[in-house]
């Protein structure tokens, strides 16, 4: 499970995430809510699902930053493309 440097980290990469996310093409305030909890609920159902099925790739610590970066993102395009 995390631990708390571990989810600092998550939250601090998370929001850049968003961010970056938000600087390419969001226009509202309510927009960048929205792309930054899709970004933390993201990167958290990646990191859940690397832990569960024990996938290999690049960890600082406990966070598996491939697989979480990856859910953000996608998870980031979904909120997006469904219009919320």
């Amino acid at each position: 499970m995390f631990n708390s440097p571990s989810l600092i980290l998550s939250l601090v990469v998370a929001t850049l995430y968003a961010a970056a996310f938000h600087l390419l093409g969001g226009k509202s305030g309510r927009q960048l809510l929205i792309t930054w909890l899709a970004a933390l609920v993201g990167f958290g159902s990646g990191q859940a699902l690397a832990t569960l099925l024990s996938w290999r790739d690049p960890l600082i610590g406990e966070l598996h930053l491939l697989a979480a970066s990856a859910a953000s993102w996608l998870f980031m395009f979904l909120a997006r493309s469904s219009r919320l």
